[in-house]
């Protein structure tokens, strides 16, 4: 299993429409995460600054990746893009966070 955590950041005044927007997450979009072996996903707020930090435990690398190829992933995206920062293809701007400190 590989932990991983990274940052994004959210449009000051997006917070209730973000929060809104993934409760619930799509059915569909939940379904393609756990089919690509995404497991305890959770995203956090930084109310101050405005940054997102997700965290996930997933199988692999290689399917972590292959989510953002499907078309489910890529609506969500857009769907998402108005609020936050996104890169050209609307996937957000995110930046991998590097672990320090773990206890199981």
């Amino acid at each position: 299993m590989i932990r991983k955590a990274f940052k994004m950041k959210l449009y000051p005044y997006n917070i209730e429409e973000y929060t809104r927007r993934h409760n619930p997450i799509w059915p569909e979009l939940e379904q393609l995460l756990k089919e690509h072996g995404v497991h305890n996903y959770s995203i956090f707020l930084d109310s101050e600054t405005h940054f997102l930090f997700g965290y996930a435990e997933v199988d692999s690398e290689e399917k972590w990746n292959a989510i953002g190829d499907t078309e489910i992933c890529k609506k969500w995206w857009k769907h998402m893009a108005g609020l936050m920062e996104t890169n050209a293809d609307d996937s957000p701007v995110s930046i991998d966070l590097k672990p320090i400190f773990y206890m199981s």
